[in-house]
């Protein structure tokens, strides 16, 4: 499968899947259902989980960067529904490589939980 075939593969799940993300603490909103990122996790394993060890670290990287290019045009210049479509492609890919590094979502995000990581106040009382 091409790149291109492979991003708009990712673009037509995402769509259909993906519809309505918005982060809630530490769970994502799908449609009306919500999703531990766990789960999300689990879920993109089972579903790109050979693909993704085919494809290997270095060019997840490469779509990863690809897709949060996407976002940032998105975010500048897009509706609600393209920020939306680019961020699930983004939380997407950002679950699948977190899958090849062995590593969970929860894990990462939790430093950010109760407040700023570095100054530890919330509102952030960093300079």
């Amino acid at each position: 499968m091409t790149h291109e075939e492979q991003v708009e593969c990712t673009r037509r799940w995402c769509k259909r899947r993906l519809a309505v993300f918005a982060i809630l603490g530490h769970r994502v909103t799908v449609g009306s259902a919500a999703v531990d990122l766990t789960d999300l996790q689990a879920t993109m394993a089972r579903t790109y989980g050979e693909r993704d060890a085919a494809r290997g670290i270095p060019a997840t990287m490469a779509w990863l960067a690809e897709e949060v290019g996407e976002l940032a045009r998105a975010a500048r210049k897009g509706d609600r529904g393209e920020q939306l479509h680019e961020l699930g492609d983004v939380l997407a890919w950002l679950a699948s490589l977190a899958n090849q590094l062995g590593l969970s979502l929860d894990e990462a995000v939790a430093r950010y939980a109760d407040a700023c990581p570095k100054c530890r106040l919330s509102p952030c009382g960093c300079t």
